[in-house]
């Protein structure tokens, strides 16, 4: 029988929750480890939108990345995430910060995705776990081509900013990894393609000769969903994995 003991072991084989971040909340969060497991819903984040998705294809288990319970809560409502799990019996796992630094996890997906050859996985002054990873392009290219490679490739509207010459190294890190181009330009590295970064990130990177690419907080980890379905399916061909559908919240014009 498969349990949710069982979808937790086999995530912390290759994405060990031990080695979350200090901050992190990754693990169990909701439900109880020794129910059956038929159907696993994954998702990036647990909403009121991806929780009915997930009770509509009858699942008993959610996967996301973003964990459901991250700040303190003083109360549970009808309409919170963590209260609609419970309310239809349904268990979440959350692995974060685990699964960016996971072999196959959201960089080395990130890396595939830019065709990055001999990657490295780093840990930096900002991120002191080997979460991030460099590489090297196939082929150089200008920091517009590779912008436009990553709005391209990400479906993301993409900002940006020169470093001012060619391209042949680049760091990719999902989610929030503008704070990383003053670690990137210690160590060389012509490019860092990331989710999220702020006007003085920018500013730091075109001063350091870094070409800084933001693509997107969602867009820059969502890919990590469905290689994680493939891995699930393939662990447990006797479970339907099914991925709930996510609206994107941040829209653009």
């Amino acid at each position: 029988m498969i349990t949710v003991q069982t979808v937790y072991d086999f995530l912390d084989s290759f994405a060990p929750f031990a080695g979350a971040m200090d901050f992190d909340n990754s693990g169990l969060l909701v439900g109880d480890a020794g129910k059956a497991v038929q159907t696993i819903a994954l998702t990036l984040d647990i909403t009121r939108d991806t929780v009915q998705s997930a009770m509509d294809a009858g699942a008993d288990l959610m996967v996301s990345h973003h964990p459901v319970i991250f700040k303190p809560r003083k109360a549970l409502r009808p309409d919170d995430p963590a209260c609609m799990l419970i309310c239809a019996g349904m268990s979440a796992i959350c692995a974060h910060t685990n699964l960016d630094a996971a072999v196959g996890g959201v960089n080395d997906v990130l890396a595939d995705i830019f065709s990055l050859e001999r990657v490295e996985a780093v840990a930096t002054d900002a991120i002191p776990v080997p979460m991030v990873r460099v590489g090297f392009l196939p082929d150089t290219m200008r920091p517009i081509e590779l912008a436009a490679t990553a709005a391209e490739q990400l479906d993301a509207k993409v900002r940006w900013c020169d470093g001012g010459h060619p391209i042949e190294t680049v760091a990719v890190c999902g989610g929030a990894g503008g704070d990383l181009v003053a670690d990137m330009a210690r160590m060389g590295i012509d490019a860092l393609i990331t989710g999220d970064a702020d006007y003085h990130d920018f500013l730091d990177a075109e001063q350091l000769g870094v070409t800084l690419i933001a693509a997107g907080h969602f867009e820059t980890e969502q890919p990590v969903i469905p290689a994680l379905a493939q891995k699930l399916r393939a662990a447990f061909p006797g479970v339907e994995v099914v991925i709930a559908e996510q609206k994107r919240t941040v829209k653009t014009i």
